[in-house]
């Protein structure tokens, strides 16, 4: 199928045959008829995109000082790598959409129903059940396009709540603004629409507006005056797109006494607190198209909120824009300004920003046959080596999940360890196109089948979310594939013992034993490669303190959902519990941990915690991982006491012997975790000698004792 995706790098749109996704419990696939371009928002994108490092840097001052807190800690070389990384993401395009479903997995949407969504520019897109909702009849599709536009202005008017009668100003008369002003008519409020456009202006007079027409020096302040008889407007709703501070000043200066702002637009905020002070004016920004918005357990995981808490939903915000459509109160019919095929997308893209453009409009084939439901886009050919099986040929894998981390570090170690990249399976398609592109995959697929299925693929990895990854080592252990997991293995003990109980029965009676590797790098990192070495001469036991600065993650990021992600001792504190494990070289037998207690005003967590392990042969090292700390400090310190003598590692950069006869520092060029000899020795152990270079037992005991470690700190 085709896609529309952005280049955030240099602004480029490109039209890209992706793999069309597939449907999961709680989503629904749809084929577009439909989508509308939003003027305000992609043109913003493709503006940032075409901008030069230092305006994309001015636009972002925040993320500015996080580039030089990362310098300080990680070193220059790794900050570019990332920086770079991030804006060669491709950007997916577009969030209105209308189209009939092709496959449900929803209860009340069936195949067939005409939908609207914010589904991507896109000819087969997925979204999730509280992001969908059906057309009436009475609406077409061109007009259901504009739906989710709409929505932004509707949530708008309910912020502002307007009753019948009250005069409402809306600066910017462009798609929503225009939309808007025909939505407080409909509530019964007299309207002052104000904009630079002409024409834009002449339209809302056709919705029964009154107007101020910028562009012939029309002044704002007085025309309000009179449209308010002399009493300050009640309400001013701002749909503009503009850096100047000018609108906020003007919108409060219009206002009555006890007015109300409600900004839905973009314009520079430098507010003058007289302004507000003075009429005790009411200001609040719009989070887009109503509540539920950014909420990923309304969005992501379904859970709608409850009609008599919360009455508008951005789902019946949806609802209600399409009854004023269906009743003929909203008519979208003349914002219609140009129509494209997705075939001359770029076209699309091109009239947008002109001062005659409203409403553009992608149209899309209709569905005929298996043509756009196909999971799977050949990005190159496929050589003759692809016929290898396992234990018979190189190394051939297939990659599940293609985010930041497996496109930045994953891949490019498996490439450069000799492995040939046949199939890259993502969930949206998106990423493996670009990625698989880019780093040379013969294949990219949105179905798991495409690497369950393939002879040639011997060896899987998986860079999926925590919560998928058990299922997945299992799957890939029955269809007779070696298995390299980004940690954890699992986030449940039930889980960890599905995958001993398929490992042992899929290799009971191989001549050649499947191999599973879990991402413990650390391990392999080269300064810790020379801590080991060094302590392995010291027989007596060992002491060991480890630091982890792990900075703080939002609540609400996957990772810290117990279910999804499992917490970030099962998610991350499981590296450093199996690097401890590495260092002292003997079994764990017991640990103890602890976590930061309840206090007014702290969101506590796991991730605030101390654990303490004790090993076979006497040894014990203690692990801070804490979230509270500082970017400039270390991220990761380790601290070794054995036989008189110190190590000190910081950040996998320096590393530091105190009272060693032979040793006194080792400080590499650039940070190295030992990703890519972690790849390199799990290939390695494949095809030279049948053995994995973490030892089986040791990954299961590593992945249980995080798993106990994370329940007993959840039990309190």
């Amino acid at each position: 199928m085709k896609q529309i995706l952005q280049n955030i790098s240099n602004g480029e749109t490109q039209l890209v045959d992706v793999p069309c996704p597939k449907v999961d419990k709680g989503s629904i696939v749809i084929a577009t008829r439909n989508s509308l371009v939003s003027a305000g928002t992609e043109r913003m994108l493709v503006d940032f995109g075409k901008a030069n490092y230092l305006s994309k840097a001015r636009q972002q001052p925040d993320k500015v000082k996080m580039a030089i807190d990362k310098v300080r800690t990680d070193g220059l070389l790794p900050t570019i790598d990332a920086i770079r990384s991030k804006l060669d993401q491709p950007l997916p395009l577009g969030y209105c959409n209308a189209g009939i479903v092709l496959e449900s997995g929803v209860a009340d949407i069936k195949k067939g129903d005409r939908v609207v969504s914010n589904g991507y520019h896109a000819e087969v897109v997925r979204v999730p059940k509280n992001l969908c909702v059906k057309i009436p009849d009475e609406v077409d599709d061109e007009s259901a396009a504009f739906t989710v536009l709409a929505a932004i202005g509707l949530q708008g008017i309910r912020l502002t709540q307007p009753t019948l009668g009250e005069a409402v100003a809306v600066f910017g008369l462009g798609l929503i603004g225009l939309l808007t002003v025909q939505m407080l008519r409909a509530n019964g409020c007299r309207v002052l629409g104000i904009d630079f456009d002409t024409s834009r202006c002449e339209q809302a007079k056709e919705y029964g507006a009154d107007v101020v027409d910028l562009s012939r020096g029309e002044d704002p302040l007085a025309a309000a005056e009179a449209f308010s008889r002399s009493r300050g407007v009640d309400a001013v709703i701002i749909a503009a797109s503009t850096q100047s501070d000018e609108v906020m000043h003007q919108a409060a200066q219009i206002c009555r006494q006890r007015g109300r702002v409600v900004l839905i637009g973009v314009v520079g905020l430098d507010l003058r607190r007289d302004d507000f002070y003075k009429k005790e004016i009411t200001f609040q920004v719009s989070a887009s198209y109503g509540p539920g918005r950014y909420d990923p357990a309304y969005e992501e995981q379904g859970q709608d909120y409850p009609v008599g808490f919360v009455r508008w939903t951005e789902q019946r915000n949806f609802e209600a824009v399409l009854d004023m459509m269906a009743n003929g109160v909203l008519d979208v019919k003349p914002l219609i300004s140009h129509r494209f095929s997705i075939d001359r997308a770029d076209e699309a893209y091109e009239v947008l920003g002109q001062s005659s453009t409203l409403g553009i409009l992608i149209e899309y084939p209709k569905v005929e046959g298996d043509i756009l439901s196909s999971p799977i886009v050949k990005l190159q050919s496929t050589s003759s080596a692809a016929s290898s099986h396992v234990g018979t040929g190189s190394p051939v894998v297939g990659f599940i999940g293609a985010g930041n981390y497996a496109s930045r570090i994953l891949i490019p170690a498996f490439k450069l360890a000799g492995a040939r990249l046949q199939t890259l399976v993502t969930k949206s398609g998106i990423s493996g196109v670009h990625h698989g592109k880019k780093s040379g995959f013969a294949i990219t697929a949105t179905d798991l089948n495409a690497v369950w299925q393939d002879e040639s693929i011997n060896i899987v990895v998986i860079a999926t979310r925590h919560n998928e990854h058990a299922e997945q080592v299992c799957a890939a252990l029955e269809s007779g594939k070696h298995v390299f997991v980004e940690k954890p293995l699992a986030l449940t003990l039930e889980q960890l013992n599905e995958i001993d109980a398929v490992y042992k029965y899929v290799n009971k009676e191989r001549r050649d034993p499947l191999q599973l590797m879990v991402g413990f790098n650390r391990r392999f990192a080269p300064l810790i490669v020379k801590m080991k070495a060094l302590l392995s001469a010291k027989r007596e036991p060992k002491s060991i303190v480890m630091t982890v600065n792990a900075g703080s993650i939002p609540r609400e990021h996957w990772t810290q959902d117990i279910n999804i992600g499992g917490g970030r001792i099962i998610g991350e504190g499981c590296h450093f519990i199996d690097l401890m494990r590495f260092l002292i070289g003997a079994p764990i037998v017991a640990h103890q941990s602890v976590m930061m207690g309840s206090a007014a005003g702290v969101y506590v967590r796991e991730d605030k915690a101390t654990i303490t392990l004790s090993f076979a042969d006497g040894s014990f090292g203690t692990i801070h991982y804490l979230a509270n700390g500082g970017r400039v400090f270390p991220k990761e310190r380790i601290e070794v006491f054995c036989g008189d003598a110190v190590l000190q590692m910081d950040n996998f950069r320096v590393l530091k012997g105190y009272g060693w006869t032979n040793f006194g520092s080792k400080r590499q060029l650039k940070q190295d975790k030992g990703q890519r000899a972690c790849a390199r020795a799990f290939l390695d152990g494949i095809s030279k000698e049948g053995l994995s270079p973490i030892c089986y037992e040791d990954l299961m005991e590593s992945s249980l004792t995080s798993i106990e470690v994370a329940e007993a700190l959840r039990r309190g």
